[in-house]
């Protein structure tokens, strides 16, 4: 005899949650919404972490393991973190299966100049967050761009709520130093993190 499929509780769960579940049956319709409404949020952060000239094709490719997963999505947690944590690894596997030689080199480059000013004059912010350390970079965009709780970020992240806060207050403190650096043409202030360090530990 074959045992029943786990039962999901929908009882109180978010519209897009519910969607989620619905989906994962094989709702035609509730994927359509689905898939609708995730789009963007999911754009958002694959934007944020591997550059908008490469945001839709791995908003794709997230959205490949996102359907293939749904069916085994229980709603334990909301569908937005959970598929949040997707793309975030979705495109954590691209970065290294990329390699990224040339973005790398580039961005290592800006470490020791001034931010590039956008037409208006005013600093480009995709550049500063590019300078940030990836932790703090996907802390800040989950919390400060796409709108999560630190509950909801450190979900995503796998982290406690306290490294979230840690790692927003670090990454706005960075980007507050890099305006003014940049405003006074002085270039980016300070050395980074020595490698190996890991925010939100005691030392």
């Amino acid at each position: 005899m074959v045992p029943p499929a786990p039962v999901c509780q929908t009882r109180g769960v978010d519209d897009l949650t519910r969607l989620a579940v619905a989906a994962g049956t094989g709702d035609p319709d509730a994927m359509r919404s689905f898939v609708h409404r995730s789009q963007a949020g999911v754009w958002q952060l694959c934007a944020a972490l591997v550059g908008r000239e490469n945001a839709d094709d791995l908003t794709q490719d997230t959205f490949v393991r996102i359907l293939r997963a749904l069916p085994a999505f229980r709603a334990e947690s909301s569908a937005r973190t959970w598929m949040l944590r997707i793309t975030r690894y979705t495109c954590a596997d691209w970065i290294r299966g990329q390699q990224r030689r040339r973005r790398l080199a580039e961005q290592a480059a800006e470490l020791t100049r001034s931010a590039t000013p956008s037409e208006s004059g005013r600093v480009d912010i995709d550049d500063l967050l590019d300078r940030l350390p990836p932790e703090r970079r996907d802390a800040f965009v989950l919390t400060q761009v796409l709108g999560l709780s630190y509950a909801e970020a450190a979900e995503v992240c796998e982290c406690e709520v306290g490294t979230v806060r840690s790692r927003v207050s670090r990454a706005r403190a960075e980007l507050v130093a890099g305006v003014r650096a940049d405003e006074d043409g002085s270039g980016p202030s300070g050395p980074p993190d020595p490698p190996g360090r890991v925010e939100g530990q005691a030392h």
